[in-house]
C-alpha cells in the first residue's frame, strides 16, 4: 500500500477550484475554506459545548476494527456529553461520538462558520456534521453512502486520513451491498488480503482551521493523532452516475442487505466475504497483466 500526501493550498478561484480538484475528483487540503474571522474559532471550546449542551445523553462507540465484518459499530456505553468531553481531554481513548450532531441541537451554532465557498454555491451549508474523538480514536476504512463530496474542517485537535479512489474498491475488499472495507488497513495482513499491496492512496494530515476535500465515492479512514472535533459539510454529487449510486445505495441496496441479513444471519456475510474476496483476485490478476 503506498500514500502520497494531499497537497495544500489557499486563495484559490472558485474557477480553479473546480476545474484542478472537483471536476478530475481529487483531493485537496484548503487552508481558508471556512474563514479565519468565523466566530466559531474564538467561541468554540470544551466549556462552552459543555455549558450549552452538557447534560444531553449521547452514545459512546469504540475500536471500528472490532466491528469490520458488521454494518454498523454498535455504542458500548451512553453518558452525558460532558462527562464524554472530560474523558477525551483526560487521557487518550477510543471512544468517539456518532450520529450525535451538536450543530442539529443547537442550530445557532450554524451561524458561527462563515464560509470562503470555492464551490459556487454547491455545498449544502444548513446541513452541517460536527464529529468528536479521543486520541487513538479511529472511523473505519469506507465510502459515503450518499456519495456526497465532503468537506471536513477541523476545529480542535489534529486528524490523520487516508483515501483512495472508487476505483480501487475491489483490491479494498469492499463488502459487497455495504459501504466499508473487511480489511484493517492501518495493520494490513498480505498474506490474507494480497489485493492491498497494490493499492495507491492519499495521506491528509489536518489542523485546526485546515478543511479536507473529500471528491464524491472516495474511500476514508479517518484517525486521531489527538482528542478533538470536526464539523463536515456536503455538495451534491456531480455526475448523474454518482448521483444514481447514492440513490441506489440509499433507496435500493441498504434495504435489501437489511433483509438479507435478516433471512440469512451469518451466511449472507460469509457470501459477501467470499465474493469480495474474489473480485479482488480478479483485480490482482488484472494489475499484474498491467505491469508486465
Amino acid at each position: 500500500m503506498r500514500l502520497s500526501p494531499v497537497q495544500k493550498i489557499e486563495n484559490i478561484s472558485s474557477e480553479d477550484f473546480l476545474k484542478t480538484y472537483l471536476k478530475p475528483a481529487k483531493p485537496v487540503i484548503l487552508k481558508d475554506f471556512v474563514t479565519p474571522k468565523s466566530p466559531a474559532f474564538k467561541k468554540w471550546n470544551y466549556d462552552y459545548f459543555k455549558e450549552i449542551a452538557g447534560d444531553h445523553k449521547v452514545n459512546i462507540y469504540g475500536s471500528e476494527i472490532e466491528s469490520l465484518d458488521r454494518v454498523a459499530s454498535k455504542p458500548i456505553g451512553q453518558s452525558t456529553f460532558s462527562d464524554y468531553l472530560d474523558l477525551i481531554t483526560s487521557s487518550p481513548t477510543e471512544h468517539r461520538l456518532f450520529l450525535f450532531n451538536l450543530l442539529s441541537i443547537k442550530p445557532e451554532l450554524k451561524n458561527d462558520i462563515h464560509y470562503n465557498d470555492v464551490t459556487k454555491g454547491k455545498i449544502l451549508k444548513w446541513l452541517p456534521f460536527i464529529f468528536f474523538g479521543g486520541e487513538g480514536s479511529i472511523t473505519r476504512n469506507h465510502v459515503d453512502i450518499d456519495m456526497s463530496h465532503v468537506f471536513i474542517t477541523q476545529f480542535q485537535g489534529i486528524k490523520k486520513i487516508w483515501l483512495f479512489p472508487w476505483e480501487q474498491s475491489d483490491l479494498l475488499y469492499k463488502l459487497p451491498y455495504n459501504f466499508h472495507s473487511i480489511t484493517n488497513i492501518k495493520e494490513p495482513d498480505y498474506d490474507e488480503f494480497p489485493g492491498l499491496k497494490y493499492v495507491d492512496g492519499y495521506e491528509a494530515i489536518i489542523n485546526p482551521g485546515e478543511t479536507l476535500y473529500i471528491p464524491s465515492g472516495w474511500w476514508h479512514y479517518i484517525q486521531y493523532e489527538t482528542e478533538g472535533y470536526s464539523v463536515s459539510i456536503r455538495a451534491l454529487p456531480s455526475s448523474w452516475l454518482e448521483k444514481w449510486r447514492g440513490f441506489k445505495n440509499l433507496v435500493l441496496i441498504r434495504h435489501f442487505d437489511n433483509v438479507m441479513r435478516n433471512l440469512f444471519k451469518e451466511k449472507w456475510f460469509d457470501f459477501k466475504v467470499r465474493k469480495a474476496t474474489r473480485k479482488a483476485n480478479r483485480a490482482i490478476k488484472r494489475q499484474k497483466n498491467f505491469q508486465i
